[in-house]
């Protein structure tokens, strides 16, 4: 692989009660357990952080494999839930769901350009086969 970009942060104090950083500054935020798993809650914590980062890369995937196909593309979105749980044999997993709005295209259209942009979105080749991923696409 030809790396183009690297992203590169910190992470300091008690991990998901601590705070993290990027070294160019965009991102510097306290980090805090959410309270549905036993913390103080009220900060960004691990998984916002990946839902945002997906949402953001599945998007840009999807604008992209939409003007190869020139699909109207017009006012998309993607939202992403990341659920972290429990796993048999012990640790934590991650669940994602891409919930994707295409508004002007025909639902089965949607369907096969989301499924497009999940085979090349660096976020779900880095996931595939490690985290159960759905990605749907939402009628208004």
């Amino acid at each position: 692989m030809r790396v183009l970009y690297t992203a590169e942060a910190l992470a300091t104090g008690d991990g998901r009660n601590g705070h993290t950083r990027t070294t160019d500054g965009s991102i510097d935020l306290d980090l805090a357990v959410p309270k549905e798993m036993g913390g103080n809650g009220g900060a960004a914590n691990p998984e916002l952080l990946f839902a945002a980062g997906y949402a953001a890369c599945f998007h840009s995937a999807l604008r992209m494999v939409g003007s190869q196909a020139k699909a109207n593309v017009n006012d998309s979105a993607v939202g992403a839930k990341v659920g972290i749980g429990t796993v048999d044999g012990g640790g934590f997993g991650l669940t994602v769901t891409l919930e994707v709005s295409l508004p002007h295209l025909s639902e089965d259209d949607a369907q096969a350009l989301a499924d497009k942009a999940h085979e090349v979105c660096p976020y779900s080749n880095a996931t595939r086969g490690n985290i159960d991923v759905e990605v749907r696409v939402a009628r208004d």
